[in-house]
């Protein structure tokens, strides 16, 4: 698909936030992703899905290399061609009434669009948002704009609870979680939350994008799957966290 940019802004030093008009009807549940193609680059870039309307895009991104930096040139008016409604993303329905929402830096966008249907399902979650210092926040004002209440963590203690999100667990009550950020933090959480239905969007190097390069194959309790195909978003259960 061919898509307008409408607005490409930083949030931090490192982070931007992408704005596009075009047709998003392929996008059917949050956590989903696009692949951006960049002139000049041979591999699309993933992107995961921050937001969507009918005919608007918005794409949170951090700048990790040469093809994200590339990104933060892109201007207003500029077109780019991307591939949409990629990936297996998260199923409200899997969630519970009160479900924890919890996002590690960059793992926070898809997350937005979450919280927005659970919303429209008539849940109540709330975010749990983890940082290494307090420069590097972002969104966290999107969700409290949504109403709901939001937790934040930082490793140097100079916002919110210092610590790491875990560390924020016991003062939460939550009946179901969604977790998006590094595999680590995700392995802390599967360890914290044992019993409590959870599903998790991995973050991993992608080739094509969409199951045919099989470059994101990784071990689940029922064989092998591809993060792009049948991820990103997996059940707690599904994943070997050895």
């Amino acid at each position: 698909m061919r898509f307008e940019i409408t607005e490409n802004e930083p949030l931090t030093d490192a982070v931007w936030d992408l704005r596009l008009t075009g047709d998003t009807g392929a996008i059917t549940r949050p956590g989903q992703f696009v692949q951006v193609a960049l002139p000049g680059f041979y591999l699309r870039r993933p992107i995961s899905v921050c937001a969507w309307g009918p005919a608007s895009l918005r794409l949170v991104y951090k700048v990790l290399g040469q093809g994200t930096e590339a990104m933060t040139h892109l201007q207003p008016g500029d077109a780019l061609d991307l591939l949409t409604g990629l990936g297996n993303g998260f199923d409200p329905a899997v969630l519970g009434d009160s479900p924890l929402l919890v996002g590690g830096g960059v793992g926070l966008p898809p997350l937005l669009g979450l919280a927005e249907a659970l919303l429209r399902a008539g849940k109540t979650p709330q975010v749990l948002a983890g940082f290494n210092r307090a420069e590097e926040v972002f969104l966290t004002e999107d969700f409290r704009a949504l109403g709901i209440p939001v937790v934040i963590t930082t490793l140097d203690g100079s916002l919110g609870l210092k610590g790491l999100v875990t560390d924020a667990l016991p003062s939460l009550r939550f009946d179901s979680l969604a977790a998006c950020g590094p595999l680590p933090m995700l392995k802390a959480l599967h360890r914290a939350v044992q019993g409590v239905p959870a599903l998790y969007s991995l973050e991993e190097r992608m080739g094509c994008g969409f199951g045919a390069c099989m470059g994101c194959s990784i071990e689940t309790a029922s064989g092998p799957a591809r993060v792009c195909r049948e991820g990103p978003v997996f059940r707690g259960e599904e994943l070997m966290w050895a």
